[in-house]
């Protein structure tokens, strides 16, 4: 049987093994049994052993599409009530097809590696689950990790105050490829508003040396109708993260999602939602809203504007679920979890810091001794000069 050359075999979806009773899936290399990954240079599957690669196949996968929020919320509310959904609450232990040991699964992880032999592994139980939302699409890696690794490297170095112990990062924490749930929301809407417009004008009051001008605003009442489009407003679907600095990370190349395929997760962790596309959109609907409100006051003009009322009709509102990559790096100092996050398509680094008390101490006695000293140098020279 003739071998497959490297970088030319395509990828259908049974490469996957299968575990059924585990409902769990690997990719065993066809040349020499070790486990494929998904290799972020290549943008293959790729054996660490022997160095074979495959293509990702998404043949017969439709492209990322928007769906219907309230149709698809209430068909999911349906689906939920005769069946049964898959465990994501606690831990779920699940048996190693490749060397036996046992894996955990904490809450909504599906995708980590063995801890005895590094086999990637994946929960099946959970994407395709009829009680749950399935995955629309997904963004590949694109940053590799050495690149991810300079990137958080320069980052911590240029945080000045931050203490040494926790610059030492790659002795003390965990740096890990995770692929996040999200989701986006399009909507098209109409808001009607009323409100007043100011315009500021000059006037000069007092007379003689006191004279001078003062600026004030003449008020006209004004209403109108204004239409925003929203497209791809991405929300994180997961609790966990540090929910302003992950929002930081934006924006996403969403319209480069691919159609999702589990082999793009092979090697890496990934999540799914914590919260669905109905309880994620709040937080879509306040960014929403902060738009609407700039073109009503763009709309009205003038100087300063005054919004009384506002309300908007949502003629579609549509949502997509894709999975996006973050590199996180978890650094536990003094008793507690910091947390910095790249943005695995663009190398955006966005995190937290501990503050060095002695370090902020030093600071302060230097400026102290600095100040003091060109007071001296100031109270001399001044002397000299009288």
């Amino acid at each position: 049987m003739e071998e497959p050359e490297a970088g030319t075999d395509p990828v259908p979806d049974d490469r996957a093994m299968f575990q059924v009773t585990e409902q769990t899936r690997t990719y065993p290399c066809t040349q020499c049994g070790d486990q494929l990954v998904f290799d972020i240079s290549s943008q293959k599957l790729a054996c660490p052993s022997c160095g074979f690669q495959a293509e990702i196949s998404t043949d017969g996968r439709a492209a990322p599409m928007e769906r219907d929020l309230q149709s698809t919320m209430a068909q999911l509310r349906a689906a939920s009530g005769s069946t049964t959904a898959p465990q994501l609450e606690g831990e779920k232990q699940i048996t190693c097809q490749n060397c036996g040991g046992q894996s955990t699964f904490t809450g909504t992880l599906t995708a980590q590696r063995c801890p005895y032999c590094a086999t990637p592994i994946q929960r099946d139980d959970v994407h395709d689950a009829p009680a749950r939302l399935p995955v629309d699409g997904v963004l590949p890696f694109l940053v590799p990790q050495k690149q991810a690794t300079e990137a958080i490297e320069k980052w911590i170095n240029s945080r000045w105050f931050a203490p040494s112990e926790f610059k030492k990062y790659n002795q003390k924490g965990s740096f890990t490829s995770v692929y996040a749930a999200y989701f986006t929301y399009d909507a098209d809407t109409t808001t009607q508003y009323s409100g007043q417009r100011g315009d500021h004008y000059t006037v000069t009051v007092g007379s003689g040396d006191d004279a001078h001008t003062e600026t004030r605003t003449d008020w006209t009442h004004v209403s109108g109708t204004v239409t925003d489009l929203f497209d791809d407003v991405a929300v994180l679907a997961n609790t966990g993260f540090d929910q302003d600095k992950v929002t930081k990370l934006e924006p996403w190349p969403t319209h480069d999602a691919k159609p999702y395929t589990p082999q793009y997760v092979a090697g890496h962790l990934c999540r799914t939602y914590d919260n669905d596309a109905e309880e994620c959109f709040p937080v879509a609907k306040a960014v929403m809203d902060a738009q609407i409100e700039s073109t009503i006051r763009r709309d009205i003009g003038g100087d300063e504007q005054r919004i009384s009322s506002k309300s908007t009709v949502f003629h579609s509102l549509l949502y997509k679920h894709l999975l996006l990559p973050i590199w996180l790096l978890t650094v536990v100092y003094d008793g507690r979890p910091f947390q910095v996050f790249i943005n695995g398509m663009t190398g955006e680094v966005q995190g937290q810091r501990p503050w060095s008390k002695v370090k902020i101490a030093a600071a302060v006695v230097a400026a102290v001794i600095v100040a003091v000293i060109i007071a001296v140098i100031w109270s001399r020279s001044g002397s000299g000069t009288s």
